[in-house]
C-alpha cells in the first residue's frame, strides 16, 4: 500500500510530460502548403519589376521553400495555410494573375500603392473567406463589364477598389447588393458610370463609403437616402462630384453620421438649418469649395462633437463672428477663410483657441488687434493673412507651429527677448512665419536664428524693417525660403550663408511647404498665396513653388560685393539681390548654382565682365543683369556694338562683313562643318549601333539596361503620383 502514492506520482508525471510534448507539436509552425506555394510564385511571374526587392525572398532555393516566411505573407500557424497577403506600397510593376484564386484560406488581400496594370482577374471572385480586398490606388487596373465576381465573397468586411478603372460595370450597385457583411467601401475616382441609380439597398452593416471623385451628379440622392434607412452610415464622402443644387434636408436624417464630406461639388444655397440641427453627432463637416451663401447657421452650435469644420471657398456673406464657436470644446480645426466676416475680433476668440490644431480666417475683412495665448495646441497652426489686423504681434504666438499674417496692417517691432521658449521648455518649433506686406519696422530680430531653428520658411517681405541683416540668420539651417525684400535693410550680404545647410548641402532633402506639417490631418498649403518677385512684378508660383528654394533680399539699400560665399548654396532655385547698391564683380564661379531657374541682378552698382560659368546653368530661365556697369554685353538688340563690328572710321557698320575674303572663309567653314557632320555620324553610330549589331550579349545587355531605366523612373512617378493622391483623398 505505501508504493501506490508512488505510483500515482509516477503516472502522472508521465501524464504531464506526454501533455507538454503535445502541447509543443500544436504550436509548432507548419510549413506551407505546396499548391498555394506555387500559386504565390505564379503570382510573381506575373511581376515584371521589383523596385525593393521585397520578392527576392520568394523561390525555389532550399532556404525558400517554407513560402510562409517570405516577405508579406503570413499563415495559419496549426494548418500552414496563407491567410494574409500584404504587398502594398512595394512600388511592383506588373499583372494580378488568376493563380490568386487558389489561396483559398485567404482573409486579407493587400495589393494597394502599385502599379499593377490590366484587367483584374474574375476568378478573385472564388476566395470565399476573403474578409478585406484592397487594390485601390493602383491607377492602371481594370474590371471587365460587371463586378459580378463580388458576390463570391460572402464574408467581405472591407473592399477599397480606389483608382480603379470602373467604367464599364454598369451593374456595380447590384454587385455591391450583394455582399450582405460589407462594412466599408472605398469607390473613389472610379469613373463609375453613369446609371439609373434604382432603389436597390447595400449591406445593412456598410458604415463607411467612399464614392468621391466620380462625377456623379444630384440624382444619386434617392438611392442614397433610401440606402441610409437600412444601414447606420458613420462615414460618407460625396466629395469632387457634381452635386448641384441646394442641400437637401434628408442628410438630417442620417444622425449616425460622424463624417460628412460634399466639398468640391456645385452646391449652392443656404447651409440648411435643421439638416444639421439633427446630425449632433458630426465630428468631421467639409463644405468647401461650393457655392453656398448666406450666413454660417448658429444650428451648427448643437454640434458639441464637432473636431473639423471647413466652409471656405463659398460665397457666405457673413459679416459677424460665429459667436457659437466659443462653445464647441471640441473643436481642432476650423476653416472660414473668404466667408464675408467684417467685425471686430471678438475677446471671447482667444479663449477657444488653446484646443485649435488649425484655424484659417484668412480673406476676411476682420479688424483689431491680436492679444497673448496663454495655452495653446504643440502644432497648432494659424492663419489670418488678408485682414486688417492692427497693433504689434505678441510674443506668445511665436509658439505656434505655423504662423500666417501677411497682408494686414500689424505695426511696431517684432525684435522680442531671445529667451522666448515654449511651454514644455523644449525651445520653439516652428516652421513657417510669414509678416509680409504689414507694417513692421525696427531692426531685424536676431533672435529669429537662435530659437527658431525649425524655420522652413521665413517672409518678412514689404515692411518698414532697417538695419542690417543679423548673423544669426545664418543658423537657419532648415531655411527653403528666405524673403526679406522691400524693406529698408542696409549693410553687407552676410558671409555666413553658406552655413544655410538646407540650401547648401548637395542633394539635401526638399520639405515641401504644403506637407512638413504632418501631425494634421489634413495637408496645409503654402503654395496658393506665395508670390516671388521679378522686375517688380509678383509672379506666382503654384504647383512648383513647393519645390523652391529660394533667397529675395531686392528692394532694400544693401551695399558691398555679392559675398563668393552665395556660389556655396548649390541648391538654391531662385535667388533675387536686384535694387540694392550692390558693387564689384559677379563672383566668377557662380555656374557651381546649377539648379538655377532665376536670377535678378539688375538695378545695382555691378561692374567687371559676365562670368563664363553662367553658360553652365542648363536650367537658368529668368535672368536679369540690366541696369548694372557690366561688360560683355553687346550687339542686337543692345545699342552697344561689339569692337567687330565697327569699320576703320570707329562707326557702326554691319555691312563691313560682307567682303570678298569673309565670303571665301564662310564657305570654307561651311565644307569643314559638313564634313564633320559626316564624320561624326559614321563614327558614332557605326561605331556604337555597329559594335551592338554584331555582338549579342553586349545588345542584350544594353536594351536590357534601357528597359531598367525606364522602369524605373516609370515605377518611381506613377507610386508618387499614387501616394499625393491617397495623402489627399486621407
Amino acid at each position: 500500500m505505501s508504493g501506490r502514492p508512488f505510483q500515482n506520482l509516477v503516472a502522472f508525471s508521465l501524464l504531464l510530460i506526454c501533455f507538454k510534448a503535445w502541447w509543443r507539436v500544436g504550436d509548432a509552425e507548419i510549413g506551407c502548403i505546396e499548391r498555394e506555394r506555387e500559386a504565390l510564385l505564379h503570382f510573381k511571374q506575373g511581376v515584371v519589376y521589383d523596385y525593393y526587392g521585397v520578392l527576392s525572398s520568394w523561390g525555389n532555393g532550399e532556404d525558400k521553400k517554407d513560402c510562409c516566411r517570405w516577405t508579406g505573407v503570413e499563415c495559419d500557424n496549426h494548418t500552414g495555410h496563407v491567410i494574409i497577403l500584404d504587398l502594398s506600397e512595394q512600388f511592383l510593376i506588373g499583372k494580378i494573375g488568376p493563380s490568386l484564386a487558389e489561396l483559398q484560406h485567404l482573409k486579407h488581400l493587400n495589393l494597394s500603392l502599385n502599379v499593377f496594370k490590366g484587367i483584374l482577374p474574375p476568378q478573385l471572385g472564388n476566395l470565399s473567406n476573403l474578409q478585406s480586398l484592397d487594390l485601390g490606388y493602383n491607377d492602371g487596373l481594370t474590371t471587365c463589364d460587371n463586378l459580378d465576381w463580388l458576390s463570391g465573397l460572402p464574408l467581405l468586411r472591407q473592399l477599397d477598389l480606389s483608382w480603379v478603372n470602373l467604367s464599364t460595370a454598369i451593374h456595380w450597385p447590384q454587385a455591391i447588393k450583394k455582399m450582405t457583411s460589407l462594412i466599408e467601401l472605398h469607390l473613389s475616382y472610379t469613373q463609375l458610370p453613369i446609371i439609373s441609380f434604382s432603389q436597390n439597398n447595400f449591406s445593412k452593416s456598410l458604415v463607411m463609403l467612399d464614392l468621391s471623385g466620380n462625377g456623379l451628379t444630384s440624382s444619386m440622392y434617392p438611392w442614397l437616402f433610401n440606402l441610409f434607412r437600412t444601414s447606420n452610415l458613420v462615414l460618407l464622402d460625396l466629395s469632387s462630384n457634381d452635386l448641384n443644387g441646394s442641400i437637401p434636408d434628408a442628410f438630417g436624417n442620417m444622425t449616425t453620421l460622424a463624417y460628412l464630406d460634399l466639398s468640391s461639388n456645385q452646391l449652392q444655397g443656404e447651409i440648411p438649418k435643421v439638416t444639421f440641427n439633427n446630425i449632433s453627432c458630426l465630428v468631421d463637416l467639409y463644405l468647401f469649395g461650393n457655392q453656398l451663401h448666406g450666413s454660417i447657421p448658429v444650428a451648427l452650435a448643437n454640434m458639441f462633437s464637432l473636431e473639423s469644420l471647413d466652409l471656405s471657398r463659398n460665397q457666405l456673406e457673413g459679416p459677424r463672428f460665429p459667436h457659437w464657436l466659443h462653445t464647441q470644446k471640441s473643436l481642432m480645426e476650423l476653416d472660414i477663410s473668404a466667408s464675408g466676416i467684417s467685425e471686430v475680433i471678438p475677446t471671447w476668440h482667444w479663449t477657444f483657441i488653446p484646443n485649435l490644431m488649425w484655424l484659417n480666417v484668412s480673406n476676411n475683412h476682420i479688424s483689431g488687434t491680436l492679444r497673448n495665448i496663454t495655452s495653446y495646441h504643440p502644432y497648432l497652426g494659424m492663419d489670418m493673412s488678408s485682414n486688417f489686423l492692427e497693433g504689434s504681434i505678441p510674443q506668445s504666438l511665436f509658439n505656434a507651429l505655423w504662423l500666417d499674417f501677411s497682408n494686414n496692417m500689424l505695426s511696431g517691432s517684432i525684435s522680442l527677448s531671445c529667451k522666448i521658449t515654449n511651454q514644455s521648455g523644449l525651445g520653439l518649433d516652428l516652421h513657417l512665419v510669414d509678416l509680409g506686406k504689414n507694417r513692421l519696422s525696427g531692426s531685424l530680430p536676431s533672435w529669429i536664428g537662435g530659437s527658431l531653428s525649425n524655420l522652413i520658411v521665413l517672409n518678412l517681405r514689404s515692411n518698414e524693417f532697417n538695419g542690417s541683416i543679423p548673423l544669426n540668420l545664418c543658423q537657419l539651417r532648415k531655411i527653403q525660403m528666405l524673403d526679406l525684400s522691400s524693406n529698408n535693410i542696409s549693410g553687407t550680404i552676410p558671409k555666413c550663408l553658406k552655413n544655410l545647410t538646407a540650401m547648401a548641402q548637395k542633394g539635401s532633402s526638399v520639405i515641401a511647404y504644403d506637407e512638413f506639417v504632418s501631425n494634421f490631418d489634413r495637408q496645409l498649403s503654402y503654395v496658393d498665396n506665395t508670390l516671388v518677385q521679378w522686375k517688380g512684378k509678383e509672379l506666382e508660383y503654384t504647383k512648383t513653388l513647393r519645390l523652391i528654394k529660394s533667397i529675395d533680399f531686392s528692394s532694400n539699400k544693401l551695399i558691398g560685393e555679392i559675398p563668393m560665399e552665395v556660389v556655396d548654396l548649390v541648391e538654391l532655385v531662385s535667388l533675387n539681390l536686384s535694387r540694392n547698391n550692390l558693387s564689384g564683380p559677379i563672383p566668377t564661379t557662380i555656374g557651381q548654382l546649377k539648379l538655377l531657374d532665376f536670377l535678378d541682378l539688375s538695378q545695382n552698382q555691378l561692374q567687371g565682365g559676365i562670368p563664363d560659368s553662367l553658360s553652365q546653368i542648363a536650367r537658368l530661365s529668368v535672368l536679369d543683369l540690366s541696369n548694372n556697369t557690366l561688360s560683355g554685353l553687346c550687339g542686337p538688340p543692345l545699342l552697344k556694338r561689339c569692337p567687330e563690328d565697327r569699320d576703320e572710321s570707329g562707326e557702326v557698320s554691319f555691312t563691313s562683313l560682307n567682303g570678298k575674303k569673309d565670303g571665301i572663309r564662310d564657305d570654307a567653314n561651311d565644307i569643314w562643318f559638313y564634313g564633320n557632320i559626316v564624320l561624326g555620324f559614321i563614327i558614332g553610330f557605326w561605331g556604337v549601333c555597329g559594335t551592338l549589331l554584331l555582338h549579342r550579349s553586349w545588345r542584350y545587355a544594353y536594351f536590357k539596361f534601357l528597359n531598367k531605366i525606364k522602369d524605373r523612373l516609370y515605377v518611381t512617378t506613377t507610386i508618387s503620383m499614387n501616394r499625393l493622391r491617397r495623402s489627399f483623398q486621407s
